[in-house]
């Protein structure tokens, strides 16, 4: 029989909630966590890749170890994104919905203080923050944490990079004699001294789900593209992906704006996310992805923190990463909860090297992923230019009479003959056009 959240220790209103959430077997990382943090006095880091349930690991026995009649802040969970911040939060407030009386308050960036300094004057258990607002707060005395029992630090490899001036603002504020809990997906050299620096001398080491990539149900393939082909490339895999959603991540925030503009000119159900975007900007096409209403998201690394969005069919690479440890976090957003994915990365010529050198660091396994041809790619550009014309919005302005000249003209077309027309016209059209570029290439090359 299998271990149930009972058998861990976590009491019977938190598990009511997780009733409600349908959640009925605990995760590997679940399963080793919570009763060590239930039941030890010592800190603990995880090293868990993503998708695997750390939020409940570490909140489900913090809000059962949470003293209801102390009013004071006794827990500060902080993570790298406003996004992922909310996400916990949400995620606590589901947990907690048989014990009401534990208190959680988000304080993220992005949005206004002075609300979030007005919400601090109610009585608060729980603070999940972001690390740079956390610093402000503290800088302006709005927020007392000299006196918690447990710092949760989650993504932990993102913050050490990112946002290592707040952290380290943080842990200067916070009591020595607390309870940390570091959760990570990597453990690059940078966190290994925050853990040597900030943490106990002893502490509870925990790897769980660390399997290969490989193994988590990623196909991790890789398709070579000249630069002039790479755009129909990956519109030609978004089409063949019609109705299943997916992540695509650029390495700089102009990239994600050109991507996506290409994507919005092309009728792709779509949306972008960056850093210089604001919040509110951030948090409509957030929740428009999360609810289904967009298929596609555009990312940098950073931004994507955080996403936890079910059924998440591929990500794509459209440039390759900078680090071994960002291919980890950007493969792990699809293939979640035992589900399984594709990560394509679509690389030049010359990068190919570096596919060799991802696969002995992240002992995986890359597989050519088979090209489009010629046909193909021009057959979908086809495709894409006829629902350009089926989600054209109708010009109101246009005459009736100029509208009925129109009509005269083809009135005698059955509608079969009407479109051969229009796709032999689209073809004809469209050679000349290849034609005349290739003529203005070569001129240029002379």
């Amino acid at each position: 029989m299998s271990i149930q959240f009972s058998d861990l220790g976590i009491n019977s209103a938190l598990q009511e909630g997780l009733n409600d959430l349908k959640i009925a077997t605990p995760t590997e990382i679940q399963e080793k966590v919570i009763p060590m943090v239930l039941n030890q006095k010592e800190d603990v880091v995880a090293l868990a890749k993503t998708g695997t349930g750390k939020t409940a690991a570490f909140g489900l026995p913090l809000l059962q170890l949470i003293d209801v009649k102390n009013h004071a802040i006794q827990a500060i969970i902080l993570a790298p994104t406003r996004e992922l911040g909310q996400q916990i939060s949400a995620n606590l407030t589901s947990f907690a919905k048989y014990a009401p009386e534990v208190s959680i308050a988000t304080i993220c960036g992005g949005i206004p203080i002075k609300p979030q300094i007005e919400r601090l004057k109610e009585a608060t258990h729980i603070v999940v923050a972001t690390p740079g607002r956390l610093a402000d707060l503290v800088k302006r005395e709005a927020i007392d944490i000299k006196k918690i029992k447990y710092f949760v630090l989650d993504e932990a490899d993102e913050m050490v990079t990112a946002l290592k001036e707040g952290l380290d603002h943080i842990i200067k504020e916070i009591p020595k004699a607390r309870r940390t809990f570091l959760f990570t997906a990597t453990l690059p050299g940078t966190l290994k001294q925050l853990i040597q620096n900030y943490m106990a001398p002893h502490v509870l080491h925990i790897k769980a789900n660390m399997e290969t990539l490989g193994h988590q149900g990623i196909d991790h393939k890789y398709v070579v593209v000249a630069p002039i082909e790479k755009l129909e490339v990956l519109l030609h895999f978004l089409n063949s992906k019609a109705g299943q959603r997916g992540i695509i991540f650029c390495k700089t925030k102009a990239a994600v704006n050109k991507l996506a503009k290409n994507l919005a000119i092309n009728k792709f159900s779509s949306g972008a996310i960056h850093g210089s975007l604001t919040q509110g900007i951030r948090d409509r096409i957030m929740g428009q992805f999360r609810d289904g209403y967009l298929d596609i998201l555009v990312a940098t690394d950073l931004a994507a923190r955080g996403i936890d969005v079910k059924e998440l069919s591929y990500v794509v690479n459209y440039h390759l990463p900078d680090t071994y440890d960002a291919y980890v976090h950007r493969s792990g957003r699809t293939a979640r909860a035992g589900a399984s994915g594709l990560s394509l990365t679509i690389i030049q010529q010359e990068e190919l090297q570096d596919i060799g050198d991802f696969e002995k660091a992240l002992d995986i396994r890359f597989e050519m992923f088979k090209k489009a041809d010629a046909k193909s790619i021009e057959e979908n550009n086809g495709l894409i230019w006829a629902n350009k014309i089926f989600k054209t919005k109708v010009n109101k302005t246009v005459s009736e009479d100029f509208k009925s000249q129109i009509k005269t003209i083809f009135h005698h077309l059955t509608k079969e003959e009407l479109v051969d027309k229009i796709v032999s016209n689209y073809i004809a059209t469209t050679k000349n056009t290849g034609s005349n570029a290739e003529g203005s290439k070569k001129k240029n090359r002379k």
